[in-house]
């Protein structure tokens, strides 16, 4: 399970945060219920955070009732600048009937949706009521899982196929980002972004859409940071670094979004080399380049042109052109390596021509 939580803050604006990564878990309050009270799951995690799931029982089938979901907004790590400070509860009517004695399963994407509060739960295996503590070994499916005779577009418990491969993608359109400071634009880049995850041994592939991302960022006298976020991006960071006081390039990339299926890819990687030029020109790759973040992770980018630092009024300086692009080198290569041939006839000829000539005289 995971959820995101929508919260004002003091400058009225409205911030989310997703909740993905339990942590160190508790279970104070659990019960298997009494003859007054059903069973309850109750779980703690995090800073201040709480989920209950109650269930209740009829004659012949038993009922995940209702769950409750709280968290504490004076918790400033989790919640930066909050405007209201204190614990909130969503309860919800959930009233899911099982026939009694058997599992309740349900792999499928599952929402539960208040006005600021999204829950998301999917891979679900849950029995109450167990008689004799003996597990029941029949399942009861639920509607999204009794209606999928094909492929459902959310997958979580088939195991994938180690041969998946990801549906090719057209070319991702070109967009144009800049990060302003104090004194004016700081940073351009320009890109199209394709983005390649392999998790659990699926790949896939997705295209960035630049009229649907937003971006932000800021500038430092050593480092520039680009970031990138979405519906479904939380942030995809560009960090760029100078080298040796007179270079820049990229150091780093760290991204974090939500897959299909509810849970959140998260990648860092600070110890990066890419898109090396000199302080006060501009990194340019039009063909395709391969950003390997980690075997998990890679960015393939198109029409490439970055600017970190020393941007002139909010203008692209001379670009250094990647060797990809590069196809002029050829050229330099050819005639040196006639030159070098040239030299070379020179030299054996003027060899030959000296042993001869020097043949003919005789010594004093």
């Amino acid at each position: 399970m995971n959820f995101t939580i929508y919260y004002a803050t003091t400058s009225n604006t409205t911030e989310s945060v997703t909740i993905s990564d339990l942590g160190t878990v508790t279970y104070n309050g659990s019960t298997c219920g009494d003859d007054e009270n059903g069973p309850r799951i109750a779980v703690q995690f995090r800073s201040g955070f709480s989920w209950t799931a109650n269930f209740t029982k009829a004659a012949s089938t038993y009922s995940i009732d209702s769950i409750s979901f709280s968290y504490n907004t004076s918790d400033n790590t989790t919640f930066p600048d909050a405007k209201d400070k204190g614990v909130v509860t969503f309860h919800d009517r959930v009233a899911v009937r099982i026939p009694l004695n058997e599992i309740f399963r349900c792999n499928s994407l599952s929402t539960l949706e208040d006005h600021d509060v999204v829950q998301n739960y999917w891979n679900v295996l849950v029995q109450a009521f167990v008689p004799n503590g003996t597990v029941s070994t029949k399942e009861y499916l639920c509607d999204k899982d009794n209606t999928s005779t094909t492929v459902s577009p959310i997958i979580h418990t088939t195991v994938p196929s180690p041969t998946t491969i990801p549906t090719p993608k057209e070319k991702p359109e070109i967009g144009n980002y800049s990060v302003s400071n104090g004194n004016g634009t700081c940073l351009l880049a320009t890109m199209g972004l394709q983005l390649n995850i392999t998790q659990d041994k699926v790949s896939s592939v997705i295209n960035i859409n630049p009229s649907t991302t937003d971006f932000t960022g800021s500038c430092h006298s050593q480092t520039a940071l680009l970031r990138l976020n979405s519906s479904t991006i939380k942030h995809l960071d560009f960090v760029f670094a100078m080298k040796n006081e007179n270079r820049f390039y990229l150091k780093g990339v760290d991204i974090s979004m939500y897959l299909a299926n509810g849970s959140v890819f998260s990648i860092a990687n600070n110890n990066l080399s890419y898109w090396d030029a000199p302080l006060g020109s501009s990194y340019m790759c039009n063909k395709e380049q391969t950003v390997s973040v980690s075997g998990a992770f890679q960015i393939n980018t198109f029409d490439l042109r970055v600017q970190p630092f020393n941007v002139k009024e909010g203008k692209y300086s001379t670009a250094q052109e990647c060797s990809l692009d590069d196809d002029t080198i050829l050229i330099p290569i050819i005639v040196g390596a006639g030159l070098s041939g040239l030299i070379i006839v020179i030299v054996i000829a003027y060899l030959i021509g000296r042993r001869k000539s020097y043949a003919g005289y005789q010594t004093l």
